[in-house]
């Protein structure tokens, strides 16, 4: 027996229906499809956070009013169809100008963040360098204590905003020796240093006492044969270091009873090497000292060009000192 003629006509009508909705359903994937793969609305670049803990619908929100996309909906209709909607990273990214949900959604993914520098200059000290960071904005967290001296590399860091800042200096710390294992392993036979910890200590004296980078070697010869032959460093930057702790820089030359004052880091008054490093020197410093000149100097003095100049007996250094004594009364105002 055939249905009645309504049954019928409802049935068809009810197959319509369902061929239009599923046709409307198809084009509506197609359009969100293309509209994830097309190019988005930045006219030019834009720098978004996404803050550490956002879920999808936060990370389409903040995209969404910085003008990267226009429709979240769809960026996380994308993101979930990709699976992908757990896998996105917090951080700060640069979104470059016509880049697609797709590009977007690849970047959070990658963790592909905008990349920071912070430079840490050589011959800073540790409470220095912790002053630094502290004063780095981008990055997060406290310090709670000062690391040991000379522990942290001069280096130029690549950071990203809110990086913990104890992290920063772990890889400073990691870096720092790295750098003295390898120099350890290429020190000249007979180097009066009986520890990688010693090579620190003279290479940031090296490192205070010159800037200028051919200088390096020369200046470690001199302290290296002092201690050959048990004469006393008689470093100025030493005596500094005793009187400040390395918190900053004396702000003026030393005084006569400043170099006759007893310290641990006087190196007028005590033998061999201070008790530890007076900043963190650089691997060129470093390399210096394990990989110093074959000189015969003993003495060095400033030679108003911002180098020195260098002697072998005590009689040549004192016309040496005589010359720059002169160069300091014609440049004084």
């Amino acid at each position: 027996m055939r249905a009645p003629w309504s049954m019928r006509n409802l049935a068809a009508n009810v197959f319509s229906i369902l061929i239009v909705v599923g046709l409307v359903v198809l084009m509506a994937i197609g359009l969100a499809k293309r509209e994830f793969s097309t190019p988005g609305p930045l006219q030019e670049d834009v720098v978004v956070l996404v803050p550490k803990g956002s879920g999808l619908k936060d990370t389409s929100r903040q995209l969404a009013l910085s003008g990267a996309i226009r429709n979240g909906f769809i960026f996380r209709l994308g993101a979930r169809y990709r699976r992908e909607d757990r896998a996105m990273r917090y951080g700060e990214y640069r979104i470059p100008a016509g880049a697609s949900m797709e590009q977007i959604l690849a970047m959070l993914v990658d963790g592909k963040t905008v990349l920071h520098k912070v430079t840490v200059p050589e011959g800073l000290t540790s409470y220095q360098i912790v002053e630094l960071l502290r004063g780095t904005e981008i990055l997060t967290g406290e310090i709670a204590a000062v690391p040991t001296e000379g522990s942290l590399a001069a280096e130029t860091y690549t950071i990203e905003r809110n990086q913990s800042r104890s992290d920063v200096l772990k890889q400073m710390a990691m870096l720092q020796a790295a750098v003295l294992a390898e120099a350890w392993e290429k020190r000249v036979p007979d180097l009066p240093l009986a520890s990688p910890e010693e090579v620190l200590v003279l290479a940031s004296i090296v490192e205070k006492e010159t800037g200028v980078a051919e200088e390096r070697a020369r200046v470690a010869s001199v302290f290296i044969n002092r201690l050959k032959q048990g004469i006393r460093l008689q470093s100025d930057p030493t005596v500094v270091y005793g009187l400040t702790e390395g918190k900053g820089p004396l702000g003026r030359g030393l005084r006569r009873s400043e170099l006759d004052r007893a310290t641990p880091y006087n190196t007028y008054v005590i033998d061999g090497l201070p008790p530890t490093p007076i900043a963190s020197p650089g691997r060129d410093a470093i390399m210096a000292v394990v990989n110093p000149e074959e000189t015969g100097f003993l003495y060095f003095v400033a030679d108003g060009t911002g180098g020195h100049v260098f002697a072998e007996t005590l009689q040549e250094h004192n016309r040496n000192v005589a010359k720059w004594r002169e160069i300091e009364k014609k440049n004084k105002p």
